[in-house]
């Protein structure tokens, strides 16, 4: 609790904050999660020798940006006070709301930077900083709608763990449908129908007959991998050379930003995917916290029996915002065929609509804190894979289990119990 004291019209106004219970919890569990990061670092520091080089531009680059070299003890040292500064901040409950989370803010970004100096000091290769952004903002894109989509679901009250096979089914309908066709955006439209079909299915099995949210979620995951699987097997793969050969979408640069170095080929030289992904949280947040529909979505999350009593149809918001959710999940499965390779492979999403569920849980169910644990999600797989090329003593099999492993660390609440709305998951009988 803490005390804040002003003076208006001579008198002296006292207000009280009072910190909940899911908030002390949540307060508590990240200082301790960051003191733990804390101690870890200051361990590495004590296994960390030489320099560790940050090349800002990648060998293609029209400017190329100088390799900005660090010391690694130092470094190393200098992350792990901060990280245990910022628990203490935590720990104490000293600060509260937006200045909490920017300590919280800068002490992730200081263990970040002391995990990787503690990797790549004494490498022969710069850590390529240009490559890691590039890459997650790759990996993080489909993390991006897929969360979205989640959002828009669980806020009207429905449970989607099905994003994983709507992914799969957008993905697998965009490249044959792209490969038949020629067409990227025919591809793209024959994605975002395949994805609501399967939203579709997820309404009317979870609004009109009351199935168990969860359990049809699973269900569904499975049907989309084995349709998907089996027509791959019997149609696409004997006839790959028609059927899997889809055009990927070219790269479409702003002019002027995209020449901007360093952070212009990463953000204003990218497909329409990127764009959308960007332009999509902003229109979600609005139509959410700016709208009418969104706040008759949100009303029929936390309280339908209330929602219904003033006009509003809670079984016919929550077919809107479910279907809704299928558009963004079918930009996101579009993403893995002709957004990137233009093939199509069994299971190609390996799990991305899991890790967006769990970027949504840890976002909180808001769309911008979503798309934010998304793109972390983005950073820390793409990490992962940097980590590899610089010979680092960490074992490959543990780089490759870091997604993961913060998947894992956000699902479980290790930072903080995450409550969704209050009707979420509840099947709606009048």
């Amino acid at each position: 609790m803490s005390t804040l004291a002003a003076s208006a019209a001579g008198q002296v106004i006292q207000l009280d904050y009072h910190e909940s219970r899911d908030a002390r919890r949540a307060r508590l569990s990240t200082g301790v999660l960051l003191g733990l990061l804390g101690l870890l670092l200051a361990w590495l520091a004590t296994r960390t020798s030489g320099d560790a080089g940050y090349a800002l531009s990648s060998p293609f680059d029209a400017v190329q940006l100088p390799t900005v070299t660090l010391p690694g003890v130092p470094t190393v040292v200098v992350s792990a006070v901060v990280a245990l500064v910022a628990a203490a901040v935590y720990l104490t409950g000293r600060l509260h709301g937006r200045a909490l989370a920017a300590v919280g803010t800068l002490a992730g970004l200081f263990v970040a930077l002391g995990a990787v100096t503690w990797a790549a000091a004494g490498s022969a290769f710069p850590f390529p900083v240009s490559n890691q952004l590039t890459g997650t903002v790759a990996l993080a894109t489909p993390l991006v709608f897929g969360a979205l989509c989640g959002v828009l679901c669980e806020n009207a009250g429905v449970v989607n763990v099905s994003i994983e096979g709507q992914f799969l089914v957008a993905a697998f309908t965009a490249g044959v449908v792209g490969s038949v066709t020629g067409s990227i955006p025919v591809a793209l439209v024959a994605a975002v129908v395949s994805a609501v079909a399967m939203a579709a299915l997820l309404a009317v099995f979870s609004i009109k007959y009351l199935v168990d949210q969860v359990v049809l979620g699973v269900v569904l995951n499975l049907l989309a991998s084995g349709i998907t699987g089996f027509l791959f097997d019997q149609l696409v793969q004997p006839n790959s050379g028609d059927l899997n050969v889809a055009p990927t979408m070219p790269t479409i640069g702003i002019p002027g930003l995209s020449a901007i170095p360093l952070l212009g080929p990463v953000l204003f030289n990218q497909t329409i995917l990127v764009y959308l992904a960007m332009v999509s949280v902003a229109l979600v947040a609005f139509l959410l916290y700016r709208t009418r529909w969104g706040l008759r979505v949100r009303s029929v999350g936390e309280h339908p029996d209330a929602a219904d009593t003033v006009g509003i149809s809670v079984r016919g918001i929550r077919w809107q915002a479910v279907l809704a959710g299928g558009v963004f999940a079918g930009l996101g499965g579009a993403f893995f065929t002709i957004g990137s390779t233009g093939g199509f492979i069994k299971d190609i999403t390996v799990g991305n609509g899991f890790i967006a569920l769990a970027a949504l849980i840890m976002g909180r169910w808001r769309p911008v804190r979503a798309a934010l644990m998304a793109v972390f999600f983005g950073f820390v797989t793409q990490l992962a894979s940097q980590l590899q090329t610089l010979e680092t003593p960490m074992p490959t099999q543990f780089l490759l289990m870091l997604p993961y492993v913060a998947t894992i660390v956000a699902v479980a609440g290790l930072i903080g119990r995450s409550r969704g709305p209050a009707a979420d998951g509840v099947p709606y009988t009048k």
